[in-house]
């Protein structure tokens, strides 16, 4: 993030109405919503975590413990548990389908 001077960029007017509230001091414009990222798109991490937490999910449909699963995925039970509640909230057409021995896992 770079420093703008906002005499440099900003009408008089603006920049007049803008000292009432602040003077000399940085403030923090963000961006417009409709131009905001969400979290971890840009670096894909969503996606690796939701693929994380499908296949948590299945090996728990296959009998894995919490406890065998937080410490498979370095994660505290009570995080596998959220996990778990999450994913099983979620419609079937949200999560990826997984062919396991010919039987289909959603």
């Amino acid at each position: 993030m770079s420093y703008k001077r906002a005499d440099d960029i900003l009408p008089e007017n603006i920049l007049e109405i803008l000292q009432t509230y602040v003077s000399g001091e940085a403030i923090y414009v963000p961006k417009k919503k409709e131009c905001r990222k969400r979290w971890g798109s840009s670096t894909g991490v969503n996606e690796k975590l939701r693929i994380r937490n499908e296949q948590i999910l299945e090996q728990y449909q296959k009998g894995t413990s919490t406890k065998e699963l937080a410490q498979r995925y370095y994660l505290t039970e009570k995080s596998i548990q959220r996990i778990l509640r999450e994913m099983q909230m979620k419609p079937p057409t949200e999560r990826q389908s997984f062919n396991v021995g010919g039987n289909k896992i959603e």
